[in-house]
């Protein structure tokens, strides 16, 4: 049996690590694009820094993710910049890690999980989903930006949903509201719930 490629997003502090944390307990390989692309960023340091200059550097002579999120915020011409750097680096690496998987499933986690190299592959998609003063209040404890910046950050994705409904791809909406002990047990079971329509009853 091939296997499944299963890929996770949602919006801002959704609550996708989570999931695919509890993806990870099961024994299913997880590839985090958003820590891929940090890795990214310091594999094409040098064409970056050529783009952007030395003011991006931290103290530590790497590269400072906040000063270079600065530059691109609300430049469009500055992100595309960016992404035309470091996204050809995270597309083959996908390819390659998915390439290299031998079990029955493996899991792709990313924000935009419609631009990866890995979206064509894609078996199922879980779209990770959170009321919104629920995600809020985990964006405020977690980032620790000002309230205006937190809600600039929500209504950038004000239609997120509509890029993935339309696909034909198996999709599933998975709730991660809170961090109790019964929500977590919904969760593992709405997991091995996914897994088993997708042919998967032990990985």
């Amino acid at each position: 049996m091939d296997k499944k490629i299963i890929g996770i997003t949602g919006t801002y502090c959704a609550g996708k690590n989570h999931i695919s944390l509890l993806f990870e307990k099961k024994g299913v390989p997880v590839l985090d694009l958003d820590k891929l692309g940090h890795q990214a960023i310091e594999a094409e340091k040098d064409s970056i820094l050529r783009h952007f200059g030395q003011e991006i550097l931290g103290e530590d002579n790497n590269i400072d993710r906040k000063k270079l999120g600065q530059k691109v915020f609300g430049n469009n011409g500055e992100l595309a910049a960016l992404e035309g750097i470091i996204h050809p680096w995270v597309n083959r690496e996908t390819l390659s890690w998915i390439e290299a998987r031998q079990e029955k499933a493996c899991v792709i986690n990313a924000a935009l999980l419609h631009r990866s190299s890995a979206f064509e592959l894609l078996d199922a998609i879980i779209i990770v989903h959170a009321p919104f003063l629920v995600r809020l209040l985990r964006a405020k404890k977690r980032d620790k930006l000002p309230w205006l910046a937190l809600l600039k950050r929500f209504r950038s994705q004000s239609d997120f949903n509509s890029q993935y409904l339309k696909e034909k791809t198996d999709i599933y909406r998975v709730g991660n509201i809170s961090s109790c002990r019964c929500s977590g047990k919904k969760l593992e079971h709405r997991i091995d719930e996914i897994l088993s329509l997708q042919g998967i009853t032990r990985v």
